[in-house]
């Protein structure tokens, strides 16, 4: 992911490239948006299946969503071109101020540790 930035509005966006380094393009996307029936109803094919985790909190935060229940992320993807990146954003609820490294997961991918700008 390109970043994880902290707003004023107490949520946190994080934006990034999806790449395919693969010779074929790439069609499990909907396993990105995770199994929750409101999201998967409201979203259809989105990066919607991201959390965070406060491990110092102890505490989970998923991808938000508005008031029909879309998620508060990128949505409309079907496929990744081989050798194609496309753009993806996700908005979550902030953690506690003095919270500055999350874990950051999206699902079929690897957990990994991101910093919070402020």
């Amino acid at each position: 992911m390109t970043s994880a930035v902290r707003d004023s509005g107490g949520f946190v966006t994080i934006t990034g490239d999806m790449k395919n380094t693969g010779s074929e393009a790439f069609y499990k996307v909907p396993s990105w948006r995770g199994n929750e029936k409101e999201i998967i109803a409201g979203s259809g094919e989105a990066v919607s299946g991201g959390t965070l985790v406060d491990s110092q909190g102890k505490k989970r935060y998923y991808v938000l969503r508005d008031t029909d229940g879309r998620c508060l992320c990128t949505s409309g993807l079907s496929k990744v071109d081989a050798g194609k990146s496309v753009p993806v954003f996700m908005q979550f609820p902030a953690p506690p101020v003095g919270t500055t490294e999350v874990d950051f997961t999206i699902p079929t991918f690897d957990t990994v540790k991101i910093k919070i700008s402020e």
